[in-house]
């Protein structure tokens, strides 16, 4: 019995520490004003399916949201919500939103980071201001090696195609097959 409940709180914590500490818009921007970290913004719609694979598989990964709550504020922002957001001295909504089970207009800030699909991940820096987008869906194994990339900035490094496969042929990956 002992064994069966020591097995028990070994999953409990492990799925405890796999998640991820979401946080909206304003709170990443708040939070980086003490404590300076860069920001991965997960746009993503309700209707979307490869949204809520994303969240579960990808982002819930114990590899991934482990790096994510170390080293990102990790926002997921509705695209088509109706959050009020002040982002560089704008205002974004979204004033043609509409409550219940129904697609809605792009939200301004959506529009603003050039957003036009979901799933898309936004990266910004410690000052908030954009470094760049990945569009479509991505697993765990697949977006491990841009976490780092961005958080160490190599993306100031790595300027071409051939720099990028190289890095990626050195990345050691965590995520077992």
């Amino acid at each position: 019995m002992r064994k069966l409940i020591a097995v028990f709180f070994t999953f409990l914590s492990v799925f405890a520490f796999s998640q991820v500490k979401w946080m909206t818009m304003m709170e990443a921007l708040e939070a980086q004003k003490v404590q300076p970290k860069k920001i991965l913004i997960d746009f993503y719609a309700d209707w979307c399916g490869p949204c809520k694979i994303m969240e579960k598989n990808t982002y819930n990964h114990p590899v991934i949201s482990e790096y994510l709550n170390e080293n990102y504020y990790f926002v997921k922002f509705n695209a088509e919500g109706n959050e009020i957001i002040n982002y560089l001295g704008k205002v974004f909504q979204n004033p043609n939103f509409k409550k219940g089970k129904t697609r809605n207009s792009l939200h301004q800030f959506t529009q603003f980071m050039n957003i036009n699909a979901v799933p898309t991940i936004v990266f910004l820096d410690e000052k908030a201001n954009p470094i760049t987008l990945l569009q479509g869906a991505f697993t765990a194994k697949e977006l491990e090696p841009y976490l780092p990339f961005f958080a160490n900035n190599e993306h100031w490094r790595i300027k071409t195609r051939e720099e990028w496969e190289n890095y990626q042929k050195k990345f050691k990956s965590k995520i077992k097959d």
